[in-house]
């Protein structure tokens, strides 16, 4: 569908063009102006790194490479052709090559990235650190996932075959679609996510999050170890790790402890071990308030990391509140051990199931 301009005295269609027409090239330009305007193609991201290539045997450089809100990594790759050429196949090499990068990693190649965009004096480190909302780096939750962004004039047909793909197979990966317009030797760009479409996005998520259990629970080889949980001599066997610290946490708001104090507890995931709004809500509510609450703050939601079903939402103090569902091994242990020390007086024992 065209662009409009609404003249004075008529509508006149803008005129559809080329980067290459408008003598846009595709580092020089794009990439500079892309790399400061970063929300343009990928919301809360902060680039760390440009033409990044830090790996062995190897010549191929990331266009931009960021880190978003979730502390996940974000490949972004720039093409000014008509078609995309074969930008997914690159960027999948791309992905695969920084998953493991760390934090202290990530900090290093941003502090050179600082320094070559005339920033030499800036803390990367602490930067960061700010950009995420941490007081101090937590390898376990960094980098947990690599998602990408390709931006293109135009996808080809079996680009967006191998994408949509990639997609359902739960890959996070999405088309932003720019399209040039010439007014008067103006370049103007209509930008678009294409895939997925942003009005799908969150059913999206939603099919693709089923498919994954459903092949976790096929090939998964993680320690899936169930937990008996006492809690004040009520006894509940047979617990998934996020559920049993998550009937601890209820157990304790029951008793009057503010869920602020339980989350400082939470070791490594205290800081985000909690969402919250005001009032007695419900999970739609919920969905909406903490959403728009995060968007001020520059930051997502993303209601499938919490308990926010109707039944899971914990009441307080006149405010909401959902608890943290992403748990590794050694995090859940940590927590829960130092809820059971803490709270010693509110009987929380766990042992694995038999």
């Amino acid at each position: 569908m065209p662009i409009y301009e609404f003249a004075s005295e008529e509508i006149r269609p803008l005129l559809k063009t080329t980067f290459s027409q408008m003598q846009l090239q595709e580092r020089r330009d794009l990439q500079r102006l892309l790399r400061a305007n970063i929300s343009v193609v990928a919301p809360d991201t902060l680039v760390i790194a440009e033409e990044f290539g830090d790996w062995d045997e190897s010549r191929r450089r990331i266009d931009l490479l960021g880190i978003d809100r979730d502390a996940n990594l974000v490949v972004v790759e720039l093409k000014r052709t008509e078609d995309g050429g074969h930008m997914e196949l690159q960027a999948i090499r791309y992905a695969a090559m920084v998953s493991t990068m760390t934090f202290d990693q990530a900090a290093d190649v941003f502090g050179r990235y600082l320094a070559q965009i005339g920033n030499a004096d800036t803390d990367a480190r602490a930067e960061l650190l700010d950009f995420l909302g941490w007081d101090e780096p937590d390898e376990d939750a960094f980098a947990q996932d690599v998602r990408i962004v390709l931006a293109s004039a135009e996808f080809a047909r079996e680009l967006t075959t191998s994408v949509l793909w990639l997609v359902e197979r739960g890959i996070d990966i999405r088309c932003v679609r720019l399209q040039p317009y010439d007014h008067d030797g103006r370049v103007f760009a209509d930008v678009q996510q294409i895939i997925p479409l942003p009005e799908m996005a969150e059913y999206q998520v939603r099919v693709t999050e089923k498919k994954r259990k459903e092949r976790e629970a096929r090939s998964d080889t993680r320690n899936w170890t169930s937990y008996d949980v006492s809690l004040g001599g009520n006894k509940l066997s047979a617990l998934r790790k996020r559920h049993a610290i998550y009937q601890t946490f209820r157990h304790l708001v029951e008793h009057g402890i503010a869920p602020e104090k339980i989350a400082e507890q939470c070791g490594p995931r205290a800081n985000r071990a909690l969402v919250s709004v005001d009032g007695d809500v419900n999970a739609e509510d919920f969905y909406r308030l903490a959403k728009e609450a995060r968007a001020k703050e520059g930051r997502s939601f993303d209601p499938t990391r919490y308990f926010c079903g109707n039944e899971e939402l914990v009441h307080f103090g006149g405010r909401t509140y959902a608890f943290l569902n992403q748990w590794g091994e050694s995090d859940w242990k940590q927590a829960i051990v130092n809820l059971r020390e803490v709270f010693s007086d509110k009987e929380i024992e766990f042992t694995p199931s038999e």
